[in-house]
């Protein structure tokens, strides 16, 4: 462990600690065959976070936590490989994956350094886990190693503006105002929080993607419904209804060109 990037090892021990947490809501993901994202539950229908060509398909989770999108994934017919930094997730999944009948390979690991050869997947998803949790000048690049020509990356993460109007104090939602400059957003660190989060904005994210290798293909920009509900206390409907507090970004890796190498 003490090998690990500074953030990895913070985060790690954040998330063993935060675990017990989440079991609830992985037990409702793993229930759930429908799938519905981010913190409002918006459908896939709306999203599209899930290609329709899954079936025969390798694929990774990054970050996978309790793993129900991983599930989401096996049950639509690939075979989906889920990483995790945190051990105590891990032991969440490997349960539910027991009870549901539904087995996978799962290891503990971060995305930053996935120990599979290149072109290993044709497809690779995050929600909340390596894209906020793990360095994207280290992940980007590494998820563009390991997905074949023509794979998909897929990820969902804190909208850009959001962030740009969250105040510092814990349990206080966002804000109509800016509190904090938009140049130079990375590496975030919350007041007695001892994670490490990652916030880019668009220009810096489309940035890093083309430079890693994608194309990119849409930025979807989440509205949740008028009568959604979230037990996070960062962000309340009103807000996310005028706003965007979540986007999902899909790239593609280009297929090679004939006769080329």
């Amino acid at each position: 462990m003490s090998e690990l990037p500074e953030h990895v090892r913070r985060n790690r021990t954040l998330w063993d600690d935060w675990a017990p947490k989440f079991i609830e809501s992985g037990e409702r993901g793993w229930a759930q065959d429908t799938p519905s994202w981010g913190i409002w539950s918006v459908p896939e229908s709306q999203v599209g976070m899930l290609p329709d060509d899954l079936v025969g398909k390798d694929a990774i989770e990054l970050g996978c936590g309790t793993a129900y999108v991983s599930a989401w994934v096996a049950r639509r017919g690939a075979r989906i490989v889920g990483i995790d930094n945190s051990e105590a997730q891990l032991a969440t999944a490997r349960r539910l994956q027991r009870q549901h009948g539904l087995d996978f390979p799962l290891l503990h690991g971060h995305a930053e350094a996935v120990p599979y050869p290149d072109a290993s997947f044709d497809f690779a998803i995050s929600e909340y886990g390596a894209c906020l949790w793990a360095d994207p000048q280290r992940w980007v690049p590494e998820a563009a190693r390991l997905l074949r020509p023509g794979g998909r990356l897929v990820f969902l993460v804190n909208s850009f503006l959001m962030m740009l109007c969250m105040p510092a104090e814990d349990g206080v939602a966002a804000t109509d105002r800016l509190l904090r400059p938009a140049f130079g957003m990375y590496r975030v660190e919350w007041p007695g929080d001892p994670g490490v989060e990652f916030h880019l904005s668009h220009g810096d994210w489309i940035r890093l993607l083309r430079r890693s290798g994608f194309e990119i293909e849409d930025l979807v920009e989440l509205r949740p419904a008028a009568d959604a509900t979230t037990r996070y206390p960062f962000v309340t409907l009103d807000w996310a209804r005028q706003w965007p507090c979540e986007e999902v970004w899909k790239a593609r890796k280009p297929k090679r060109q004939e006769g080329t190498r």
